[in-house]
């Protein structure tokens, strides 16, 4: 592991964030609910955010992992795919809930429908170290033609037999006459990454967007309701751990607030006022810890 540089810079934690891209946007925005502050414009390729103690490096995201695996920065945030990729030795700390995508190889309409047709052939992709590596655990054995982009066109100008890539929607592959086949090789998103040996202030990085993520699936519910009907309502709403009830001036009558899935909320306040909730409230959550 290369060590860091001595130098008055060493208290600040130091994180890598992706320079464009779309995991990008997601990152900066995730980092901003977490309470940090972020760079103000897309040529910043360093900010200090004093009040926390974090320095951002802003970074092509293929390389955030081999940084922080060195040991030059502490953490960062990259694809799960990236991080594979890269084979550097960063730990992946927590997914981040964002960036999701699915790994597939892919052929033209028709001509594959199993992996095990790949041995012998050629696969272009831009992840050469992860479709080696998938291959190699199913006891395949192919040839990877390394590109950069336009992956989907190699098969078409006889670069390859196949392609592994990145799948979102698979329009793509669709307006290429690809389809996919097998199952995927990795279902990715955006991690946290760490180096090894990091300290505790990754720890309070970690907890700040794991916080961001909770405040984001989950809202805060109150309702009042007679206590005797308690039980029934709490099965509708358990909560992350338990409701709060807390007893009303009105003989015979709590208040409850708890967290409900937010996705989910409406019909929750449907099936509460059924069984004798009243005056449900619902409120968005901006931060939280758990």
């Amino acid at each position: 592991m290369t060590s860091r540089p001595t130098s008055a810079k060493d208290a600040m934690l130091r994180v890598a964030v992706p320079n464009k891209g779309i995991l990008s946007e997601a990152a900066t925005d995730m980092l901003s609910e977490a309470g940090y502050s972020t760079r103000r414009g897309s040529k910043t390729l360093v900010h200090r955010d004093e009040t926390n103690g974090v320095e951002f490096f802003y970074l092509r995201p293929r390389d955030i992992a081999v940084y922080v695996g060195s040991g030059i920065l502490d953490a960062g945030i990259t694809g799960r795919d990236l991080l594979l990729e890269s084979q550097a030795p960063a730990e992946e700390v927590v997914g981040l809930g964002f960036g999701s995508s699915r790994f597939f190889y892919a052929g033209e309409a028709g001509r594959f429908s199993s992996v095990d047709e790949l041995a012998g052939l050629r696969i272009a992709t831009s992840f050469p170290h992860l479709v080696q590596s998938d291959l190699k655990a199913r006891g395949i054995e192919a040839t990877t033609v390394q590109l950069d982009g336009a992956i989907e066109v190699s098969i078409q100008l006889g670069v390859a037999d196949a392609v592994a890539d990145v799948v979102e929607t698979g329009s793509t592959l669709r307006a290429a006459g690809l389809e996919t086949f097998g199952e995927p090789l990795l279902d990715s998103e955006a991690v946290l990454v760490q180096r090894d040996g990091a300290d505790s202030s990754v720890e309070v990085l970690r907890r700040r967007l794991e916080s961001v993520m909770v405040a984001r699936q989950y809202v805060l519910v109150d309702y009042n309701i007679e206590e005797r009907l308690v039980p029934e309502a709490i099965a509708l709403t358990p909560g992350l751990e338990s409701p709060t009830v807390s007893p009303l001036q009105e003989t015979g009558w709590v208040a409850v607030r708890v967290m409900v899935e937010a996705k989910d909320v409406n019909n929750v306040m449907d099936r509460l006022y059924a069984v004798g909730a009243r005056a449900i409230l619902v409120t968005s959550i901006g931060a939280c810890r758990i």
